[in-house]
């Protein structure tokens, strides 16, 4: 089993979408995938049209008292599960830092559902946190999506820091630029300038289109909703530059 999460410090830079529609495109490659929505804000959750909510929360999951595979959520697409949000994984710095190796903690809880999966996708919030260092640990692959803004090198090499000081295991990291226009003069610089010797930096640019908004208004993933559209094939250009081996 692998496992890819999307992370980054900031929100409201791709994330979401980037998971959603990863996890589907692996799917429907014939991989046993599973999402789980660590965000409490329930973005990911929202688009598989699955309530927000597991039985005794976060905490639950957390201590044990829950088992993992009793929280899954089958999706309206063959192939992919769903592990949803909970508005009280807002707290889940607190239960996690009640644990023994706190940092290791949700690693632990996917390997009771390694027998089930190939690939495991982290929809992560935007923080710097115990959660963020459980899904260090977790992780084979960080999907790093910056938009191309000036502080985003800044955010880059913030977050690059952040893992290479972390204890335990480092997961290889591959930023790309997501909500990206290169009519603009200042993202093009920015795509052009950002550090190569930091990590990973994926040659696919997810571009800035209405039409990967519309999936709110779907509630699916764009390359399922709009297969033959530009969307679709850059997150089947990225999908294939990521894709674990």
């Amino acid at each position: 089993m692998k496992v890819l999460a999307t992370y980054n410090i900031k929100g409201g830079v791709g994330k979401t979408t980037t998971a959603v529609n990863l996890a589907y495109l692996a799917a429907r490659e014939g991989h046993r995938t599973l999402l789980w929505d660590l965000d409490p804000q329930a973005a990911a959750t929202y688009l598989f049209r699955v309530r927000p909510r597991v039985k005794g929360g976060g905490h639950a999951l957390v201590t044990r008292k829950r088992p993992l595979d009793e929280a899954l959520k089958a999706t309206d697409f063959e192939g992919l599960d769903l592990l949803p949000a909970d508005f009280s994984y807002r707290n889940m710095d607190l239960d996690l830092d009640d644990t023994k190796k706190r940092t290791r903690r949700l690693g632990q809880l996917l390997r009771t559902v390694a027998d089930e999966y190939d690939l495991v996708f982290l929809d992560c919030p935007p923080s710097v946190s115990l959660v963020s260092e459980n899904v260090l640990d977790a992780s084979d692959l960080l999907l790093v999506p910056l938009i191309p803004a000036t502080l985003s090198v800044r955010t880059f090499e913030q977050l690059t820091r952040f893992v290479a000081d972390s204890e335990g295991h480092h997961p290889e990291v591959v930023a790309f630029f997501s909500m990206a226009d290169r009519r603009k003069r200042l993202h093009r610089e920015v795509i052009d300038a950002i550090p190569r010797d930091r990590g990973r930096v994926a040659e696919t640019v997810v571009p800035a289109l209405s039409i990967i908004e519309q999936m709110a208004e779907r509630r699916a993933p764009v390359v399922q909703f709009a297969p033959t559209s530009r969307a679709a094939q850059v997150y089947e250009a990225l999908w294939d530059e990521v894709r674990p081996t």
